[in-house]
């Protein structure tokens, strides 16, 4: 078995350069805030060694490496076209080339003869440019305009164009920081939104194309709240919304009236959140002003105030109403229940259907849908076993047709692999969904092998997807589990406020009560649980190894949220202020001391730990790459193993890592050789290398 090249390898030690400071009379030192320095060539230096450092170690994968990078390739279709959809009188669709790194945008008229027009080759705007990331990319309503926003750097800052689709010439407008966009119906007059220097979607403008003047319409104030701009699906309207993390207010314009004033919906009430869409002569308004699981009310187009609000859904303890989707004859309703989503068809003559899934554990969304006068729904299902597929439902028949499914090359059998739902007991007796996928055969000794992932923060519930990459590691005797702990939206609103602020610590208690299970259970043992988090499933990781890292055998953690103290104290960071509302505020006493006890910077101590993969990126603007650079700095003093404790800086990419569809690849095949190294592969009858 592959082995790590410890023993020839250095590891870089950062230079310690105290900074004495006073939270709430804790005096807290931080040896290594000179990282934040991004302009600091020694910063760089150091980043460089630690990559250095990653790649001597990882010396001796690298043939694995490219192993599980031809596997993972040989699996897909590389020149596919996506199922199309219709908007406006044409066929959109992307399509990708083999050899390529990214999708081609597309459309046609919808007959057998009709010729493609390429709308963007991102791979020609990508030429020569390390990341490239498209925003928006709108079409006007006459099918001319197309606004397309583009992101050259990693840090999520959008510079916002336009192409004439006819002339196939860029018109002379050019606008920094976008956000979000929206036409007006006159194909002319384009609203969008702008972010300030803490990257907040601040400012709403309008600009009549041809005209110099950018017009501000609208500017939030509250540093808390964000704003969005959008169409509605029947296209009479656009709205925009201005939202913190609990609390949200929104506005509405005739789009065909795009000179007009903008006329708000209900003033905002703090803790209080709603969304609005638009069919014939009522506003369809998705609410949780009477309970955490949101309701759905109707109001007049012209009276839209909370006191004409009509209840069409009540709010239900065990369902969570996470959208609607408004067409002219009938509503879809986006519900969760018991931590799987439902779709629930309501038309407009009375009739009430919902589509039924054929697995137990699965995802089920929305796909794109862009014509209001329609019988068909579009929508995108997958499961641990079934590769996504597109499909249409006709409401009216109540039938459905496969559209596409994403083919998985060299010989994929579903049958070959075992889904489950299980429940792990946290220490306050809830019981926690862990989804679950092996392959048939699989022995639960305690000898094999097994990945277990988590989140669990805003409310963001873990989709059951299909990954043909992960075929690599259960044909190699792998399970692969994912934690749906309190904090994420698995079980609605209240499963959110259950993991967060003065809660977060459930979510941690959570994923170790996930571990332990499965140890339990035969599954896997400590040395052989590999757990992986990213972002705010970062800060997952890092606390939980804090608190148990003997329950662990490797851990990977891509762009972990790990100084969350440190962070949120600084408010000219981007995220920030709006956060308070997730983790709270640090200048409060009680928000400080229960930050402190989980905070992972602040609570690394001496003892052993893990094998630690720590991923990175220099251009990251959600999680500072510093944050887990003075982390590994940090621990590499203090941790008492002989454990590998890697940390990997994309220099080129931002928070999502590399753009690039095989780039992406290969840092999927870093990962599964740290793991496969860490902890090795099954046990008999499976892949070795």
């Amino acid at each position: 078995m592959t082995r790590f090249a410890l023993q020839g390898a250095t590891p870089p030690v950062a230079r310690r350069t105290p900074r004495i400071g006073v939270v709430q009379g804790e005096r807290r030192q931080d040896d290594y805030f000179w990282l934040r320095e991004k302009s600091d060539p020694e910063v760089r230096a150091y980043l460089e060694a630690e990559n250095a450092y990653t790649d001597a170690v990882l010396e001796p994968t690298v043939p694995l490496q490219e192993q599980l990078y031809r596997e993972m390739l040989g699996r897909i279709q590389e020149t596919d076209q996506s199922a199309p959809y219709a908007e406006r009188g044409f066929l959109y669709y992307t399509r990708t080339e083999q050899g390529r790194q990214y999708p081609i945008l597309c459309r046609k008229l919808p007959t057998d003869d009709a010729r493609e027009h390429i709308l963007l080759d991102l791979n020609r705007l990508a030429e020569g440019k390390p990341f490239f990331a498209l925003g928006v990319a709108l079409t006007s309503d006459d099918g001319r305009l197309l606004a397309y926003s583009i992101d050259e750097t990693g840090f999520r800052q959008y510079t916002l164009q336009i192409k004439d689709l006819e002339s196939e010439e860029l018109l002379p407008l050019r606008v920094e920081k976008v956000v979000s966009a929206a036409w007006a119906a006159d194909a002319r007059t384009l609203f969008y939104t702008v972010e300030d220097h803490a990257k907040r979607s601040y400012r709403l403008y309008r600009q009549r194309l041809g005209d110099e003047a950018h017009e501000l319409v609208y500017e939030e104030t509250d540093e808390r709240f964000s704003v969005y701009v959008g169409r509605t699906r029947s296209g009479a309207y656009l709205l925009l919304n201005a939202a913190s993390h609990t609390t949200s207010e929104m506005r509405y314009l005739e789009a065909d009236r795009p000179e007009a004033d903008w006329r708000l919906i209900a003033p905002r009430v703090q803790d209080q959140e709603y969304e609005v869409d638009h069919q014939g002569q009522r506003l369809l308004i998705r609410t949780n002003d009477t309970g955490r699981n949101f309701r759905l009310v109707e109001a007049p187009l012209d009276t839209p105030g909370r006191e004409h609000w009509r209840e069409l859904q009540a709010q239900r303890d065990d369902v969570m109403l996470e959208g609607v989707d408004a067409f002219r004859d009938f509503l879809v309703l986006l519900e969760r229940q018991d931590g799987l989503p439902r779709l629930r068809v309501l038309r407009r003559d009375g009739h009430e259907h919902q589509v039924r899934f054929p697995e137990p554990v699965y995802a089920a969304e929305p796909g794109p849908n862009r014509e209001f006068d329609t019988r068909q729904y579009r929508y995108i299902y997958q499961s641990l076993t079934t590769p996504q597929s597109v499909f249409d439902w006709d409401v009216e028949c109540q039938a459905e047709t496969l559209v596409k499914r994403t083919p998985v090359l060299g010989g994929y059998d579903p049958a070959e692999y075992v889904s489950e739902r299980l429940f792990a007991t946290a220490p306050d007796g809830v019981r926690v969904p862990i989804s679950i996928v092996y392959k048939r055969g699989f022995a639960r000794d305690g000898s094999r092998p097994l990945q277990l992932y988590g989140y669990g923060s805003y409310g963001y519930s873990l989709p059951i997807a299909f990954s043909s990459n992960r075929l690599s590691l259960l044909e190699r005797g792998f399970a692969c589990a994912s934690a749906h702990v309190r904090g994420g939206g698995e079980l609605g609103k209240p499963w959110h406020d259950d993991g967060r602020m003065l809660k977060k610590r459930n979510s941690f208690t959570d994923f170790i009560a996930c571990a332990e299970l499965l140890v339990a259970e035969g599954y896997t043992r400590p040395e052989r649980l590999v757990i992986e988090g990213g972002s705010a499933g970062g800060l997952l990781m890092g606390a939980v190894v804090n608190q148990r890292p003997e329950l662990f055998g490797a851990v990977i953690s891509r762009v972990p949220f790990v100084d969350v103290i440190n962070t949120m104290l600084d408010e000219s960071l981007p995220l920030t202020v709006g956060e308070f509302e997730e983790w709270g505020d640090p200048k409060r006493p009680e928000q400080y001391a229960y930050m402190r006890s989980y905070c992972p910077y602040s609570n690394l101590r001496a003892q052993p730990y893990p094998a630690m993969l720590v991923k990175t990126a220099f251009n990251d603007s959600q999680v500072m790459y510093w944050e887990p650079a003075k982390y590994v700095a940090r621990l590499r003093v203090l941790k008492t193993d002989p454990q590998p404790l890697l940390l990997k800086t994309n220099l080129a990419a931002g928070h999502g890592g590399a753009s690039g569809r095989y780039d992406y690849l290969r840092e999927v095949a870093l990962d599964y050789a740290f793991i496969l190294t860490a902890v090795g592969p099954g046990g008999d009858g499976v892949k070795t290398a």
